[in-house]
């Protein structure tokens, strides 16, 4: 019988890594798609979407440590957990992602153009269901009540996992792959 443990994903907060890079000495990789990292980002960020990272060719040269980033902080662990599987071990995650550096007050860049935040685009999407539903149920048959029911429980599963099934639905669209 073959057991296996899991590693402990190491963690950094923002104020650490600001200071980390400053130094020189670490890479900041972005794990979130293209599209929402041309929207919005950390300045020093190189984008390599989870979809397509290879954990044993991570950027940066020997010796720097790396700290993924995504939004809030579950898709970088991911990325983390797959580098040290790997084998690397100055692999770290930013704790609550891009948006804990933003609440630390720290800047972040923005490209004009980019398409709106995925989770604004989930939102909108969500919103527009709800209400669509409500109405066609109110309006034509009870039915249609299910939509809404449908959307708000994708919510829950959102919130609760941190996996959200519209967000990948959405990040395929044309206007959100581009980098």
């Amino acid at each position: 019988m073959t057991t296996t443990t899991q590693q402990t994903v190491k963690t950094v907060d923002p104020k650490t890594l600001k200071s980390w890079l400053a130094a020189g000495d670490t890479v900041l990789v972005d794990v979130r798609e293209p599209g929402m990292h041309a929207a919005e980002r950390i300045a020093e960020a190189r984008s390599v979407p989870l979809s397509s990272l290879d954990a044993a060719r991570l950027p940066g040269a020997p010796g720097q440590r790396v700290v993924f980033q995504c939004e809030i902080g579950g898709m970088s662990a991911t990325a983390t957990r797959r580098a040290m599987d790997a084998g690397r071990t100055d692999v770290y995650n930013l704790v609550g992602g891009i948006s804990a550096w933003k609440d630390a007050g720290f800047p972040v860049e923005r490209t004009a153009g980019a398409p709106l935040p995925i989770i604004r685009q989930v939102q909108i999407v969500a919103g527009s269901l709800v209400v669509l539903g409500t109405v066609l149920g109110a309006a034509v048959s009870p039915w249609f009540l299910l939509l809404s029911g449908f959307v708000g429980a994708g919510l829950v599963f959102a919130g609760a996992t941190g996996i959200c099934g519209m967000a990948a639905v959405l990040m395929k669209l044309p206007h959100n792959r581009r980098a």
